[in-house]
């Protein structure tokens, strides 16, 4: 015992943090922590997360993977290997990071005191500190875990068995910091410090971590077998949480190495609940609530939402699929729906995922409804916004304002707890923690778009981060429809994942072909490990249940009693843009809300250019013609945004709108139909998808209460299809090719395969009626109307054959090799064929992986959509006396100076959200082609601290462009940007 102590003398003398921001300092602290005072926090953070963050199913998982089926023995072995994650720091190549290494000059005296310190007790440091044998840390503790802990293989010094689970958890140790290595890494990393020279420090490590802990060393090997894939992502998810809470200095001070380690353990404890509770990492305890208190401007559900609360499972995982037609109310029934499902299984929140970020802006609004309703009185939850822009929006800032009211350490270091007061309901706030890379998924509620869920399958820096949050809540798809094979493909191995993982899934969608359908049911039983069990029942909700089990109900589509949706299509020969819009401006001259859909961005900046033209003549107002689209900047998207809703949203109680205007003509893309609630009297769209069709005919006659007012000319809903004919009659669907003698063409053939939009012109065509109208009533047609497009190729006679056949030949190679690259990225809890748990290794990923965000090579970065490339550009303006403003008129003066949340997090705030208000992505093709943009690194630098390293395009007050491509590009607050 005497040489053990005088061991651990020496032990806590190698550091494991230092303190470069001067946290310690400004508190009267060391200079750096003891490494094994850090490994200490970490075990107690990791302790509490687990009795307060972990719902049920994921100590369940954890119990059987390191505890041997025993929770009080599967929660000390994760305390000890999660606080081992930094095992590695103790060897040359770290330890003499701090004096050789990169760092502030200042701290370098202090760097040789240690050291001289460290060698005077007897730490086993090398004498070539700043020449060491380099391995990284985490592989260190990767390659030294197993002999520790019990194995005797030979790659551990012994001649015995290898124990499979023990070198399992050494990788997943070695993945700490977001990639799990190699084996060849792992392996390369063992002379970086070597058992003869760290072996009794690092055994002293693991022997004090133990008994700090309760859990005797002997019990360790027989506990850990993570052979469950999820319990593996369940691991990490949690090693990654307690590490980030640990590090925290905010919460956790530096350890002095001369106090007792007892000292440190007692103080780890309260810290670490303190870290965990301020945080609001603590599981939500859902809380009985109605139907009316959870939508008191509902207060009864539609017959529809009714039967999908009838057929919600009393206990266990569910899979719930949803189908109806826009505005029948899926978004609050799937609502009700999570939080009936965290009740019953104990999830510790939700994450709604949508196809694009104006869909999750308007979706957000929602849950921070649901959430005031649902929460008990005086709770207080964080509700993350999950896209690249979200902080960009004002709703973000409102969330982090209400946070800081309740006490955000950011600001008020003596507020350690809410300080939140009693209210009569609960209330959605955000921490600015949840706004760092990754940890918005981790926050308790969370809406944004689907890349999240696309992403967490693949190997991308701490990839197991997003899908371990995912695996906690329940995680709603909304619009299901909306996404390319690529991306449905990773859905489908998310689905997997899910439901391995024991979390609930529900999915809406008003357009869902029954192989996606089949695919989500497929993937969610691959999950279980089951076939299940169909019960032949009819109905647009369908769940699946923990046994894999379907049932199925709502209201049939031949029902009398079921709503039904009446809109009739006419299929129009494109007039062009001059005759078109003079038709519309005409016909609602008396009244009548019309928009105009458009595939790509220039044709509708054209039409709305040519609206403004004739509107003088038709008796219009410029500001009753409006333009959004993809290509406007945030500050003044989600401005029109929110001007559209305001007039064409609903009102109050379901009561009709009084800012509603007689008539207005709103000129959009794609944008228009994702999730925006608004109501129009009569829609136009160009040759679309038959799935996308019916999506925007949802925004037509959306709400009933308007029906009694709208003019005599659209009191029928009607969308109009515009279409294009070629020489022989045909509507051309295809891109221009000049090799191959196809020199007319259209590039909206380059936004949707050519092959859906002839088979959704040719599904159309053949159901006119002898007026030429297409009565389309769903749900009754739904399914003809998918399936005559998505299902098997379509025979028919004449002309049409040969332009179906040759467009759906290439339609079939494109969706075989998005399957491949969608395949060649993934990450998937078990072998195709026979269904074994992949290896832990064949989870290992690196750099060329990327980070979810950006990085990684292409053809194997993690991506979540297969998209053209874009690029990020930062849009200001320079007024005439120089001054640099985020708007033409040059009232907003650009904040460009070094903000630092640390600082003045207000400041940062406003710089960070002003910032992303003025990004735009600009298309990589731009720089392509015949007049390519000069390439970025010729554009000219600025000396502002907030532009550095960033593309930055400054515009004079008209539009034009004076810095970045020169002459080339041209902006306008109201049409967006375009070539010049």
């Amino acid at each position: 015992m005497h040489q053990f102590e005088q061991l651990l003398r020496s032990v806590v003398l190698a550091w494991g943090k230092t303190d470069q921001n001067g946290d310690s300092a400004r508190r009267g602290g060391p200079a750096w922590n003891p490494l094994l005072a850090h490994l200490l926090d970490v075990a107690a953070t990791a302790g509490v997360l687990w009795d307060r963050h972990l719902p049920p199913h994921i100590r369940k998982r954890l119990t059987e993977a390191f505890g041997a089926g025993n929770e009080t023995t599967a929660r000390q072995v994760v305390m000890l290997l999660a606080a081992l994650h930094d095992l590695g720091k103790a060897s040359d190549c770290f330890l003499g990071q701090w004096q050789h290494g990169r760092g502030k000059t200042q701290m370098k005296a202090q760097a040789k005191t240690w050291e001289e310190q460290a060698r005077a007790a007897g730490l086993p440091l090398g004498d070539d500190l700043a020449h060491a044998y380099y391995a990284r840390h985490e592989h260190i503790a990767a390659a030294a875990l197993p002999r520790l802990l019990g194995c005797a293989c030979t790659e551990c010094g012994g001649t015995g068995t290898r124990h499979e689970g023990l070198h399992d958890a050494g990788a997943l140790l070695g993945g700490h910091h977001g990639h799990i290595p190699h084996p060849e890494t792992v392996d390369r990393a063992r002379g970086a410090a070597p058992v003869t020279q760290w072996g009794d420090v690092h055994a002293a490590i693991v022997q004090t971590v133990a008994e700090t802990v309760g859990l005797d060393l002997a019990n360790v090997a027989k506990a850990v077998n993570p052979v469950r894939p999820s319990a593996r992502v369940a691991f990490l998810y949690l090693m990654y949480l307690a590490d980030w809470v640990a590090s925290d200095t905010e919460f956790f001070n530096f350890r002095v190495h001369t106090t007792p380690v007892t000292d440190w353990w007692q103080a780890a404890l309260q810290e670490a609940d303190r870290a965990v509770h301020a945080r609001r990492l603590t599981r939500w305890q859902a809380r009985p609530v109605t139907w009316e208190e959870m939508w008191p401007d509902t207060p009864s559900p539609r017959a529809f939402q009714t039967d999908g609360m009838r057929l919600a499972p009393a206990e266990g995982q569910a899979m719930i699929v949803v189908e109806s037609d826009t505005g029948s109310g899926k978004t609050r029934l799937a609502l009700w729906m999570a939080h009936h499902l965290a009740r019953t299984c104990g999830y510790s929140g939700l994450y709604m995922a949508l196809p694009t970020r104006a869909a999750g802006n308007q979706v957000a609004n929602e849950l921070k409804k649901l959430l005031h309703a649902v929460l008990a009185p005086g709770e207080v939850r964080d509700m993350a916004l999950v896209h690249g822009t979200a902080q960009a929006t004002d709703l973000v800032h409102e969330l982090v304002d209400a946070h800081q009211a309740h006490g955000d350490p950011l600001t008020d270091l003596s507020a350690t707890v809410e300080t939140a007061t009693c209210t009569d309901s609960g209330q959605a706030v955000l921490n600015p923690w949840y706004l760092r890379r990754c940890l918005a998924l981790v926050a308790g509620f969370g809406v944004g778009t689907v890349d999240q869920i696309a992403l967490a399958p693949q190997g991308s820096r701490h990839w197991a981060l997003r899908l371990g949050a995912l695996m906690c809540k329940v995680v709603i798809i909304d619009e299901a429809h909306a996404y390319e094979l690529f991306q449905q493909n990773l859905l489908s191995a998310a689905v997997e994942w899910l439901a391995e993982g024991g979390a609930s899934l529900v999915v809406l969608s008003a357009t869902l072909p029954r192989s996606i359908r089949n695919e989500l049911t497929t993937a969610w039983r691959r999950g279980l490990g089951t076939t299940g069990h169909d019960d032949g029942t009819a109905g647009p909700i369908m769940v699946l249940d923990h046994n894999g089990r379907i049932s199925r109900g709502g209201p049939l589509p031949h029902d009398p009693h079921t709503p039904k949706l009446l809109t009739d299509i006419q299929l129009i020969k494109d007039p062009g843009d001059t005759s078109l819009v003079a038709h519309l401006l005409n016909q609602a001259r008396n009244g009548g809300c019309v928009v105009v859909r458009s595939t790509r961005v220039g044709p509708c900046q054209s039409r709305y250019r040519k609206a403004l033209q004739l509107a003088s003549a038709h008796g219009w107002q410029p500001d009753e013609i409006l333009i959004l689209h993809g290509m406007l900047l945030p500050r003044h998207r989600l401005q029109l945004e929110t001007r559209l809703a305001d007039m064409l949203g609903p009102g109050p109680r379901g009561l009709r709108n009084r800012d509603r205007p007689g008539r207005l003509l709103v000129l959009a893309t794609g944008v228009i139909e994702q999730s925006l609630d608004l109501d129009f009297d009569h829609g136009v769209t160009d040759l679309c998808p038959i799935d996308v069709a019916v999506q925007f005919r949802g925004r037509i006659h959306r709400h009933a209460v308007n029906d009694l007012h709208r003019p005599s000319w659209c009191c029928t809903p009607r969308l109009s299809m515009l279409w294009q004919p070629g020489t022989d009659g045909l509507p051309i669907v295809e891109p221009p090719d000049f090799t191959a003698g196809r020199p007319i063409g259209t590039y909206d053939g380059l936004v949707y395969a050519p092959y859906v939009l002839a088979a959704s012109w040719h599904t159309l065509a053949q159901r006119r009626d002898p007026d030429g109208i297409v009565r389309l009533e769903t749900p009754r047609d739904s399914e003809w109307a998918l399936e005559s497009v998505y299902g098997e190729a379509i025979q028919v006679a004449g002309p049409a054959q040969a332009l179906l056949n040759r467009t759906r030949t290439a339609h079939l190679d494109a969706l075989a090799d998005e399957a491949l690259q969608a395949e060649a990225r993934l990450f998937r809890p078990f072998t195709r064929r026979r269904r074994t748990p992949v290896a832990t290794y064949d989870l290992a990923s690196g750099n060329n992986q990327g980070d979810g965000d950006n990085g990684g090579l292409t053809g194997i970065a993690a991506v979540s959509r297969l998209g053209e490339d874009s690029v990020d550009c930062l849009i200001l303006y320079q007024q005439q006396n120089g001054t640099i403003t985020y708007d033409h008129e040059g009232m907003h003066k650009a904040d460009l100076g070094q903000r630092s949340p640390s600082r003045d997090v207000s400041a940062y705030r406003r710089q960070q959200k002003d910032l992303l208000a003025n990004t735009l992505a600009l298309p990589a093709r731009w720089w392509l082609g015949r007049h390519p943009l000069q390439p970025i690194a010729d554009w000219s630098r600025h000396p502002h601290p907030a532009l550095r390293n960033k593309p930055v395009i400054l515009l004079s007050p008209t539009g034009t462009c004076l810095s970045g491509p020169v002459g080339m590009l041209r902006y306008d607050h109201t049409t967006g940007l375009e070539r010049s």
